[in-house]
């Protein structure tokens, strides 16, 4: 017989039962275990309540279903037992017996309540639905379609393309590095996407180091390990951008460890991302390091004029924006740091373009590229300013750290102060510093005997200029 109490009468017992339970089993537990049940239905003097993994399922079954029912029963003498049950659905549909006490019109939550979300392990999706809170949104424009490949990109191109593909795991981890914005995040997401599309069943999730970090640092604040491992060792597919981001971490290191080794045990693919080699990420412990590069590492080199050119032809044609081919080629020869540079600035021309309503030349674009395009200019060391020196006036390199005082040393010295205080950003006593621990006002007096001998010896200047053109070439 199913129980004649009104909606509010059976609201008001489930929420004093959670009270209750709440008040015995400490804050911890509660959060942890108790917080996410969801009342689905009472018929019959069966009360059955929903939790979102089987692993919760479990581990309520053996701790929480005998008080879970006493207490029941204290509220409602009618119940006779209590059922848990998984629902891993963001908001599963009414049972018939719960949704006709309480209107079928206005079926909502007993409680009001949803599941938090960190417990919440995603169901098979279709290729535009996301893993709210576990792992991070993909970018619809992250695809293979919309990845241009060249030289520098083909090999870790294919690659990803092999693992999107292939219903078996090829090689595990897949590990591609790369300097910023070369496109190893394109890759992940275009891995993701194309997975998604192709085998829809499969549990894919894409999130950055840091956000498993912020996860792990989560379950340990709420006392929550056993949903933590029980998320992401329930995947098919796990992507990890940016792992350089745990070195030093070791907390995280260790759980990461444990999840990498359990998933490589169920044979579930791992995909990884970082801006150097396993081998070079500093502050990674040897065993994860080793881990990294179990399977196959693939590097993406930094773009070629080439590559850049095709990629603004590209992103230029999605845009629908008529970029001159002079502009295009000026971009691809002046920015040269990172394809999202790149992209960047060939947003910046079409919006000026279309909200001022002028034509778009090499012009126009410099003028509105000015401080990007200032930027990108390469960047002089002060090492590279006393190699060319040295070479230049025939002294060997030591002499622009050692204490010599010989004009024949001295000179070219105050020459690569001079230089290095006109072409670098470095400060006085970061110049001076490089110079053999030299103080700041030694810098200042060769800056000016380099301008005095400048203004007077035309010969002199002229080398100077020379040197200085040398280095900006």
């Amino acid at each position: 017989m199913r129980t004649n109490e009104i909606p509010s009468a059976i609201d008001a017992q489930w929420a004093r039962v959670r009270a209750r339970l709440k008040t015995e089993f400490g804050e911890a537990q509660f959060k942890s275990w108790l917080k996410p049940l969801t009342l689905v239905s009472i018929a019959d003097g069966a009360v059955k309540v929903a939790v979102p993994t089987r692993f919760m399922q479990d581990w309520v079954r053996s701790h929480y279903t005998d008080r879970l029912c006493a207490l029941w029963r204290g509220e409602n003498n009618t119940v006779r037992s209590v059922e848990i049950v998984v629902q891993t659905t963001a908001a599963p549909a009414r049972e018939p017996a719960l949704q006709s006490e309480l209107g079928r019109a206005n079926a909502v939550r007993i409680d009001g309540y949803r599941p938090t979300k960190s417990f919440a392990v995603p169901a098979a999706r279709g290729p535009g639905e996301e893993t709210e809170d576990f792992g991070a949104p993909l970018d619809p424009r992250f695809t293979f379609e919309n990845f241009v490949i060249g030289k520098p990109n083909e090999f870790a191109t294919a690659a990803a393309r092999r693992v999107a593909e292939e219903a078996k795991v090829p090689f595990n981890p897949l590990f591609l590095y790369g300097g910023v914005g070369l496109g190893k995040t394109h890759l992940m997401h275009a891995i993701a996407w194309h997975i998604r599309k192709r085998h829809p069943q499969r549990k894919v999730v894409y999130l950055s180091a840091e956000k498993f970090m912020y996860q792990f640092i989560r379950a340990l604040r709420f006392k929550d390990m056993m949903s933590f491992k029980e998320q992401f060792r329930s995947v098919d597919v796990l992507m990890i951008d940016d792992v350089q981001f745990i070195s030093g971490k070791d907390s995280t290191q260790e759980e990461f460890f444990h999840t990498f080794n359990a998933l490589i045990d169920q044979n579930r693919q791992i995909i990884l991302s970082a801006d150097k080699s396993p081998s070079d990420l500093e502050g990674i412990e040897d065993r994860v390091r080793s881990r990294l590069g179990w399977g196959l590492v693939a590097d993406i080199h930094p773009t070629t004029y080439e590559l850049r050119l095709g990629i603004l032809q590209n992103k230029a044609e999605r845009l629908g924006a008529a970029i001159p081919p002079k502009v295009l080629e000026f971009l691809a020869h002046k920015i040269t740091s990172n394809v999202r540079e790149l992209e960047g600035s060939l947003n910046r021309i079409a919006a000026h373009a279309q909200l001022v309503g002028r034509p778009i030349t090499l012009e126009s674009a410099q003028e509105v590229l000015h401080d990007l395009l200032r930027s990108s200019d390469r960047r002089v060391t002060i090492e590279e300013i006393q190699k060319r020196v040295a070479e230049h006036f025939s002294i060997r390199l030591a002499d622009m750290h050692s204490p010599r005082r010989a004009r024949a040393v001295a000179r070219p010295r105050q020459v690569a102060m001079y230089l290095a205080k006109q072409l670098t950003t470095r400060s006085l006593p970061e110049i001076g510093r490089k110079f053999g621990g030299r103080d700041h006002t030694t810098v200042m007096h060769a800056v000016r005997k380099i301008e005095e001998l400048r203004s007077s010896d035309h010969s002199f200047a002229e080398d100077v200029e020379l040197l200085r053109r040398m280095l900006e070439a």
